[in-house]
């Protein structure tokens, strides 16, 4: 049986979030406003969404331990999040919020409990019942679709993801070998 728990998790998050602070580090902080078209978030702009995505987690799980959505107050978390995403931050700032809340969620991951994992919550329905586990992976899983959109800023920007890098480096090395 494979065991993935809040252990596994807390790591694949840990790797998830390394990647995205290694392309806010790879973007320059002069580019750091460009908004790829009107509409959509800057480059800024993510990255601080990015930081602040485990509230909801945090709200729902830690703080609050809901067992349903009936009733809980969307519009109040928001309204805290769209405030903490709103302060101006630099480059340096944005990095240095990234690991080290992103380091918190993960230690925070890394502690919950495998029953507390398996417990259930209903949706807004009183319906529907999902665990603790599936909303909190989806920290991880938001966080990769917004940097999805932040690789292919980089392309509009010129930078080649540190990803795509790490790949052509190898496809390289593999070459070099076969060839020698």
């Amino acid at each position: 049986m494979v065991q993935y728990g809040a252990r596994e998790l807390a790591a694949a998050f840990r790797t998830v979030r390394g990647n995205t602070i290694q392309i806010a580090k790879d973007i320059p902080e002069d580019k750091y406003d460009f908004v790829p078209v009107p509409g959509t978030m800057s480059v800024s702009q993510v990255l601080r969404h990015i930081i602040y995505l485990p509230m909801l987690q945090y709200d729902f799980h830690r703080d609050k331990r809901v067992s349903t959505l009936k009733g809980y107050d969307f519009p109040a978390l928001v309204t805290r999040s769209k405030a903490a995403e709103s302060v101006p931050r630099s480059k340096a700032e944005i990095v240095g919020l990234l690991e080290s809340e992103g380091e918190q969620f993960a230690r925070w991951v890394e502690s919950l409990s495998p029953e507390f994992l398996n417990e259930t919550y209903t949706d807004t329905t009183g319906q529907n019942p999902r665990t603790r586990f599936e909303n909190i992976m989806a920290v991880k899983e938001h966080e990769m679709h917004h940097r999805g959109q932040l690789m292919l800023i980089e392309r509009l920007l010129g930078v080649v993801p540190h990803l795509t890098r790490q790949r052509e480096e190898r496809q390289r090395a593999a070459a070099a070998a076969r060839a020698g």
